[in-house]
């Protein structure tokens, strides 16, 4: 029950992670809003590519765990970067 909660808590961390690079990224990069920086790229077709720019902290969360040997929040932190892809995938093919 306790490697269920550690492996929750790693995805949490990966999709908070994901959510803050990608507000970073626009904030950083873009010369617009957040709201006008997603409604652009949702019409030019480069919304997975911003996610996937979001996902590089997931990196950082991944290997933060491993380094502190919490290994099932890594899983998570994993999981929550494969549930990424496969948003990313959605939005490259439709």
């Amino acid at each position: 029950m306790n490697t269920k909660k550690e492996v929750i808590t790693g995805f949490v961390v990966g999709i908070i992670a994901n959510v803050i690079g990608t507000l970073l990224y626009i904030l950083l990069f873009s010369d617009m809003g957040i709201t006008e920086t997603f409604e652009v790229a949702q019409s030019q077709g480069y919304i997975g590519s911003l996610l996937a720019l979001g996902a590089i902290l997931n990196l950082l969360a991944f290997f933060a765990f491993l380094r502190i040997r919490r290994d099932q929040r890594a899983k998570g932190v994993l999981v929550a970067t494969l549930l990424t892809a496969l948003i990313i995938l959605y939005y490259k093919v439709f």
